[in-house]
Parts: structure tokens; sequence; C-alpha cells
């Protein structure tokens, strides 16, 4: 499995990862994250594609193999990464919410911290 994202106006980061899959990929919609509350926050999750104007695509969590760590959760999404925002505002997906930030994917080492689409 690839993940290539450039950079652009959702991540400025740019990746080329390469990465050994155990299992298929699965569409998810929500991921808890410890960066700012120690306890772990839950957010939406989406793919990021090309162009504003496209609604954003499907997000999807995969598990491969970690050499750190045995196993690990990649989430990744379109060809501009991943978009995340807080459960709370509800408010549309949208490069310019303060609220909202775009990273080029995520590895999780807990399933639990997972809220699959399907």
């Amino acid at each position: 499995m690839i993940v290539e994202v450039d950079s652009n106006e959702n991540c400025e980061t740019s990746v080329f990862a390469r990465f050994q899959e155990v299992g298929p990929a699965r569409p998810v919609s929500q991921v808890r994250l410890y960066d700012r509350n120690p306890a772990g926050e839950w957010y939406w999750v989406t793919g990021w594609s090309d162009h504003q104007q496209t609604p954003p695509c499907v997000a999807y969590a995969q598990v491969i193999e970690d050499s750190g760590a045995g196993l690990a959760h990649v989430v990744y999404g379109g060809l501009y990464g991943l978009r995340f925002r807080p459960i709370d505002p509800d408010e549309a997906w949208s490069l310019v919410s303060p609220h909202q930030w775009g990273e080029a994917y995520l590895s999780l080492a807990d399933a639990r911290d997972l809220r699959y689409a399907d």
C-alpha cells in the first residue's frame, strides 16, 4: 500500500510512504485523537480531493505491519490527504474554518480509536 500526498492547501506536508498491509481497507468516519486532550476526543475525518469544489472523499483505515509496534492502523484519504473537524460545532467541511485542519495521513495503534463508516 502506498500513501502519496503532495503539498497543498489542506496539508502543507508532502509524503510518499509505503506500508505492508495486513487486512483490507475499510471506510472510516471518526477517529479519536489525543493531541488536545490526554483523555482523547472524537473527530470527524474525511479524505480531501484535488479541488475545493469537489466534495470530500472517503477516508479509509487499513491494518498494516509496523516494525516498532507490530500492527498499526493507517488512516488515509484523497490526493490531498485527510481533513479533520471536531464533532461540535457541526459545520460543513472547509479549508478556511479555524476548527478544522489537514494531515497527509494518520497512524493509530489501537482499533478502539476508529469508528468505521460501514
